[in-house]
């Protein structure tokens, strides 16, 4: 009986292990396509101007000019289909502080 126990407590936490490892390294992954293409692409370029427009080029903590775009949320699953409202306009001091 104990060894059963033993043996069931093993395959859980394995199966556990397992699990955790296979979502790092997605959200790894999802972490530098998003560095390395998607903040690199035209797509995001244009959302970007459409945002620090939208906002008048100032920050929308402090007023001052902005010179980022901050994400209030990420698209977990589908990078660049973010909606315009979840990006604000942010001065780099501001940026530092939310991050």
């Amino acid at each position: 009986m104990d060894t059963q126990i033993l043996i069931l407590l093993f395959v859980v936490l394995t199966i556990w292990l397992l699990k955790r490892w296979i979502f790092n390294i997605k959200r790894r992954q999802r972490r530098d396509y998003y560095r390395n293409v998607y903040l690199k692409s035209e797509d995001w370029k244009r959302k970007r101007y459409v945002v620090l427009k939208r906002d008048n080029w100032r920050c929308v903590y402090c007023g001052a000019r902005a010179t980022q775009v901050h994400h209030k949320k990420y698209a977990k699953r589908n990078i660049g289909k973010e909606p315009i409202k979840w990006l604000v306009s942010v001065c780099d001091n501001c940026h530092d502080k939310r991050h």
